[in-house]
């Protein structure tokens, strides 16, 4: 039978399909410690993810997260930092370490084949980095002077300032980057955190593309014959102060031309109820680049090239920031608009076809997500690290589905009012 290549498929929006997050194996190897796998994909490549609590949440003084996790290749007791890049380029390796709020994340891309090869090498620098000092003062100058790069720029200082003014500067999430700081830190400093927060008891690991068990098994002969020794972390309670100034201006260049905006509040993570729906405001909002704040500020203003809002959902908090860079001689007419569109949400329900559109979009790119072992991965991993299951991921596909133009207004309301949130503009 002939294809009736007359008649054009048809066509079915992204709400229609069914979202299912693929099972992903969970075990424990023979010394107890936990590995997620899923054996996925076509081509012959693995990543693997070990996460550690040493994030910014943890440090016990400022700065130190970050220089552990730039340093963590640049030698052990055996190789030096030139011999553990050689090794890894030798086999056309790619290894990453990465700091974040609450965690920091040691990833592994390799070819399958090599992957037994690998797994000694990354061991010992998760057991044996000795970060020489003079790795470490390198590593302090070339940061201090990049500080001080970043500080001529309007949009770094006001990502610093806004993330102050929500949290606090003594609270993690809230802490930035000081000259002062990054020249205090010792190797002493080093090695105390990697230490305590890098200890193999600590880990949880990950493991996905074109793997077999016997892959699962060479993870155990490194990692499973480890000795654990387990030592409890301490953890502060932080909680945000509330400045009494909410707007704030902020001159860095007397000749600059161009102003960043930053305007936040503190919103719930992704444990609470709001968050999901949460999602699907922030991207009629601001959250893609057909969203309200695009078609007005840039589409019909022309005050900048992009305007965006996002939530940055952590384990012991989060914010929803709007952040963009315009002329400066438009930055007092830029932050009001932006607060028309939250009143305009607030006031008028947004029309269905409007909605429709954004659900598409949101669930459109989910179906992105889900294809391919690494992204799929990532999901399991932002669930297992939130400490949340596979049916939260099922509630929130229920949500971006059945949410009402109506529920939206009422979360507008509820989020969205002026005196609730912080301003920083800097010039």
């Amino acid at each position: 039978m002939l294809l009736d290549r007359t008649t054009p498929p048809a066509i079915h929006d992204a709400i229609e399909f069914d979202y299912i997050l693929p099972p992903i194996n969970t075990q424990h190897l023979s010394n107890g410690l936990p590995l997620y796998w899923l054996n996925a994909g076509v081509q012959d490549v693995v990543e693997v993810d070990w996460i550690f609590p040493a994030g910014l949440w943890y440090e016990q003084k400022p700065a130190v997260a970050h220089a552990v996790a730039a340093l963590l290749k640049n030698g052990t007791s055996k190789r030096t930092a030139h011999e553990i890049h050689e090794a890894f380029e030798y086999y056309g390796a790619n290894l990453k370490v990465n700091p974040s709020n609450d965690f920091s994340s040691v990833t592994l891309y390799t070819l399958t084949k090599h992957l037994p090869k690998l797994l000694p090498l990354v061991y010992e620098l998760l057991t044996d980095a000795v970060f020489p000092e003079e790795e470490l003062q390198i590593y302090k100058q070339n940061a201090v002077q990049r500080l001080l790069v970043n500080l001529r720029q309007c949009e770094f200082v006001a990502d610093q300032r806004i993330d102050a003014l929500l949290f606090g500067e003594a609270h993690p999430y809230g802490r930035f980057s000081k000259k002062e700081k990054i020249e205090a830190l010792s190797r002493e400093d080093l090695l105390s955190f990697y230490k305590n927060h890098f200890a193999l008891a600590h880990v949880r690991m990950f493991m996905s593309g074109k793997i077999s068990e016997q892959d699962v098994k060479a993870m155990d002969e490194v990692f499973g014959k480890a000795p654990v020794v387990s030592n409890p972390i301490s953890q502060e309670i932080f909680s945000a102060p509330a400045p009494s100034e909410t707007k704030h201006r902020i001159i860095n260049d007397e000749n600059g031309v161009q102003g960043a905006i930053r305007i936040g509040r503190l919103f719930p993570n992704r444990h609470h109820e709001d968050f999901a729906p949460m999602v699907v405001l922030n991207t009629l909002f601001g959250g893609y680049f057909g969203s309200r704040l695009m078609s007005n500020i840039r589409e019909e203003k022309g005050f900048t090239y992009g305007i965006y809002s996002s939530l940055a959902p952590y384990i012991n908090g989060g914010s929803f920031t709007i952040h963009t860079e315009v002329g400066r001689d438009v930055v007092e007419p830029a932050v009001k608009e932006i607060y028309q569109e939250m009143k305009l949400l607030c006031e008028t329900p947004a029309p269905d076809e409007e909605l429709l559109l954004v659900k598409n979009y949101l669930l459109g790119n989910l179906l992105g997500d889900l294809d391919g072992p690494f992204q799929i991965i990532q999901r399991w991993r932002t669930l297992i690290l939130n400490g949340l299951t596979e049916e939260h991921f099922n509630r929130n596909i229920n949500v971006y589905k059945s949410i009402t133009s109506k529920d939206l207004q009422q979360l507008a309301a509820k989020y969205f009012c002026t005196d609730d949130f912080y301003e920083v503009v800097v010039v």
